[in-house]
Parts: C-alpha cells; sequence; structure tokens
C-alpha cells in the first residue's frame, strides 16, 4: 500500500491529462514509474466505503505495549479501487496519533494497525489469520463479500499472497511474517508479489 499510496497521485494526473486508456506522456515523472507498477496502481476509493473506520473487537490479550511485531502486509482493492484498511485495527482508546499514525493506544492486540497504508502487525508465534483481522477491522470477509462490497452473480472474492492465486478459503490466510496478501473483488487488479518492509517488522 506504502508504494500504491506514493505512485497513485501521479497516476491519476497522468489519466486526467490523457483522459481515457494508456497514457503515453514523455514526462520524467511518467518514465520513473515502472510499467509493472503502472498496471499495479488503483487509486483511493472515496466515501465510507471505501475507507471505513476500525470498529471491531481487539483480537488475543490486549497489553500495554507494543511490544516486537511480524510485518504483513495486506493490499483490498473493490470496484477498481483501493479499500483502506484504516490506523487502529486492534487497538484501544485512550492514545494519540499525529497525522494520521498511532502513536500510542491504551493497549495493543495480537494484530494491529497503526497507519492506513495496510502493513499489519501480528505478535510473533501468534496463530492469526484474515478472517481475524477482518474480525477486528469490523468488517465482513466471505467467498462473496469483501467489507462493504459483493461478488457479482458467478464472481467470487479472488485472493493472490506473494503474488500467487490462493485456493482455499480468503479468511483463512495466514497472516505470516512479510506475507504480501492482496483481496480483491470486481475488475482484476495485477497483485504486488512483496513489500518493502519497515526494518525490524
Amino acid at each position: 500500500m506504502r508504494n500504491l499510496l506514493r505512485f497513485a497521485a501521479p497516476i491519476i494526473a497522468a489519466a486526467i491529462v490523457t483522459g481515457c486508456g494508456t497514457a503515453h506522456s514523455t514526462s520524467p515523472a511518467d518514465t520513473r514509474i515502472p510499467p509493472g507498477l503502472l498496471s499495479q496502481a488503483r487509486p483511493i476509493g472515496t466515501g465510507p466505503d471505501f475507507q471505513p473506520p476500525a470498529t471491531g473487537p481487539v483480537t488475543g490479550a490486549c497489553l500495554p505495549a507494543l511490544g516486537p511485531r511480524d510485518g504483513v502486509h495486506v493490499e483490498v482493492f473493490a470496484a477498481n479501487r483501493v479499500v483502506l484498511l484504516p490506523a487502529g485495527i486492534g487497538t484501544r482508546s485512550p492514545g494519540t496519533s499525529v497525522t494520521g499514525r498511532i502513536t500510542s493506544a491504551s493497549c495493543y492486540g495480537a494484530l494491529v494497525t497503526l497507519d492506513p497504508t495496510g502493513l499489519v502487525l501480528v505478535r510473533p508465534g501468534a496463530s492469526l489469520t484474515v478472517a481475524m483481522l477482518f474480525r477486528s477491522w469490523g468488517q465482513p470477509l466471505s467467498a462473496t463479500r469483501l467489507a462493504s462490497f459483493r461478488a457479482g452473480p458467478g464472481t467470487r472474492v479472488n485472493v493472490f499472497v506473494d503474488g500467487r492465486p490462493w485456493p482455499g478459503a480468503p479468511d483463512a490466510v495466514p497472516l505470516t511474517r512479510h506475507a504480501e496478501i492482496v483481496l480483491e473483488v470486481g475488475p482484476h487488479v495485477p497483485p504486488h508479489s512483496s513489500y518493502a518492509f519497515p526494518p525490524g517488522s
């Protein structure tokens, strides 16, 4: 998600300038964006369906310190747009935040999000799944439902792990260290196969 947020603005600007179809501008900004990344990028959706807040319960013991964490990256796409995982999944108030990033909370569960980049921080050794993430987020997930969005007739929620199709149920995907998990419903979005995790995660 971090890579997506970084490149979404120039891509949207290019689309506005060139209209529908592929942009063929030769500006320096366009030449710096790898074609593979361009094909994967989608704008962030607007409105509550695309930016639902964290309303679910904390998963696991809620401890006063964040402690060591493993990073997992989760991207959600619906209707050809990005659905943002919010900051604050798996935390309890009161807390503080700076420019949308949580800097403190009264306690932290087994999985948390501190910012809206899709980076999920899980306790090492915890056996967690995407189902637990969505429950803690407060959003539904099934073979035909992805947050507020439903799969069309004859289609389903598609899931990719490290760029490869996941053969099982969407909610059964394990949250393992440095996994890149993509869930999508609607038009196919080419999934990322990896993510640049921050040091220490």
